[in-house]
């Protein structure tokens, strides 16, 4: 434990922290809970040869749906609840005095209740030969590779983002005013109570759901769309106010409030949240920048390389899409991925049994549909809600499309067999999803655990196909002396800052190292491109 408010404690911890990750020695590991935090205050200058056992990794690759932070871990394998910050005296305006009996508690069981931990942690991860291999060659390597990250950040165009929110608040006036003026009044238009009045009872539009609890007019996402879907002017305002609204509290006017001095986003990535395996990020989360829009898109106009650089972005082609034709051994997905054919209009000629010329958008966009939601284990209720057509009709595409694709449907039924029988289900690198609601008497519980195990299996193969690669590439780009770095990762995409005369040499090496990362029955493809901005990159 060392107080860093006194003096000469920073300097000599930093000093013995660094030596021990730098030292190279196998017999060193820095054993502790959350060590990204003891990484990124040792700076990973002097490179990270020790061995790393971090309590939180350890017990997320163990059981990755549960929580893992130490006060859990020690409540759940100790019994016991340690000392919390707020209970030690950090408390908003003030913190505990150095060496105050407070933080000298805090810091025993801080210390103590992580030691006690390791041993049982380190029986569980070793009689897991699958597990231990998930930690010693991903979660482990990967940890300096997202301080790196974190450090560097990404800059950000804070005027392009402000000229982006004026611009944004002249349209979101503008359709308030049509709100105001279809719904014949003034009212709030967050307020689900005095909408669902307006819409319902002064409108008359016809009520499609009422909220559970409440009894109340239902007036989410789904109820407007399906009202606009029908003709009705309103709803497709309110929508579109919606958005807008979000998207410029959400990201256009809060990015630039996370601006560090550097001018840079430093954003944190999640190694230990999401069940799948795939990596979060958060403050700000940058997973959910809306892509589909071309609105949602100029937001990553605003992330911008320095003078003298560029931005590569390199995205994994339909890598779940992939993985599914490798584990299901689905010959005819296979075929087509290797002829390099537009999958999703191969899939609708199939199902349709048409020429693939011959398929039309609407067609193509039902295949497109399917193909990803028989990843996410869609129903029929689903499919049908996406496509806005009938429960019957959704139905016979699923069985068309299952029967087009035998392997396919074979990899549905076994993975529902492993996962009923086991409880659990495997990526192809060992990562376990537990599944303890497959058994469950309740419907809804069992329906959802069944469409977890289907697409745990694809999803968290394709999470540790990109963390493999990141870790690959962190390890080139050092080995050979370039200057790019890696910044950002978002599911399959990674982006890189890169200095212009490095671009062509770094892009090869980015496309060959994840396009080789792994062994596929089909290839692994990449979509790359560079520009000033991440928005020009893609």
């Amino acid at each position: 434990f060392a107080d860093f408010r006194r003096e000469g404690l920073r300097q000599a911890a930093l000093e013995s922290l660094q030596g021990w990750l730098a030292a190279g020695d196998p017999a060193v590991e820095l054993e502790g809970h959350d060590l990204k935090e003891a990484l990124r205050f040792a700076g990973c200058r002097h490179g990270c040869r020790a061995g790393l056992f971090d309590s939180m990794l350890v017990s997320y690759v163990l059981r990755p749906a549960t929580k893992h932070g130490l006060e859990d871990l020690a409540f759940e394998r100790l019994q016991q609840k340690p000392v919390s910050l707020q209970e030690a005296g950090f408390v908003k305006g003030g913190e505990p005095a150095p060496e105050s009996e407070a933080i000298l508690t805090l810091a025993a069981e801080t210390l103590e209740l992580t030691r006690r931990l390791l041993p049982g942690l380190r029986e569980d991860l070793r009689q897991q030969e699958a597990l231990e291999k998930v930690y010693r060659e991903i979660e482990e390597p990967l940890l300096p590779v997202l301080v790196g990250m974190e450090e560097r950040g990404v800059l950000l165009d804070c005027t392009f983002l402000a000229a982006m929110s004026t611009e944004l608040g002249k349209e979101i006036d503008s359709l308030e005013a049509e709100i105001y003026r279809l719904a014949g009044e003034e009212f709030n238009i967050n307020s689900s109570q005095q909408l669902g009045v307006i819409l319902f009872e002064k409108l008359g539009y016809p009520v499609l759901k009422r909220t559970r609890k409440t009894k109340s007019y239902a007036t989410g996402a789904e109820i407007l769309e399906e009202l606009a879907s029908r003709g009705y002017p309103l709803p497709a305002e309110l929508l579109r106010f919606r958005e807008l609204t979000k998207l410029r509290s959400t990201y256009v006017d809060a990015l630039p409030t996370l601006v560090a001095e550097d001018g840079r986003i430093h954003t944190r990535f999640n190694q230990a949240v999401a069940a799948t395996g795939r990596l979060s990020s958060a403050r700000p989360n940058l997973q959910n920048i809306p892509v589909r829009t071309e609105l949602g898109q100029q937001i990553r106009r605003a992330f911008v390389a320095p003078e003298g650089h560029l931005l590569l972005a390199a995205d994994y082609s339909q890598v779940e899409l992939r993985v599914l034709a490798h584990i299901a051994e689905e010959e005819a997905l296979q075929e087509a991925f290797h002829r390099g054919e537009d999958i999703h209009r191969s899939t609708a000629a199939r199902v349709f049994g048409i020429d693939p010329g011959m398929v039309t958008g609407e067609q193509r966009r039902a295949a497109k549909t399917i193909n990803f939601g028989i990843i996410y284990g869609i129903s029929p209720f689903g499919l049908a809600r996406n496509l806005g057509i009938d429960q019957k009709t959704a139905r016979g595409f699923i069985d068309d499309y299952l029967e087009s694709y035998p392997g396919v449907r074979r990899y549905v039924e076994e993975t529902e067999a492993i996962a009923a029988e086991t409880g659990k289900v495997e990526t192809l690198y060992g990562r376990v999803r537990w599944l303890p609601d497959i058994k469950s008497k309740n419907r809804a519980l069992k329906e959802n655990a069944r469409r977890m195990a289907i697409n745990a299996r694809i999803q968290g193969t394709a999470a540790d196909i990109m963390k493999l690669a990141m870790i690959a590439i962190d390890h080139r780009l050092g080995a050979d002396g370039h200057a790019a770095r890696l910044l950002l990762t978002v599911h399959d995409e990674l982006v890189l800052e890169v200095p212009e005369a490095e671009i062509d040499p770094v892009s090869a090496l980015v496309q060959a190292e994840m396009e080789s990362v792994t062994k596929l029955a089909v290839p692994l493809v990449l979509d790359l491109g560079s520009g000033p901005s991440w928005y020009d990159a893609k």
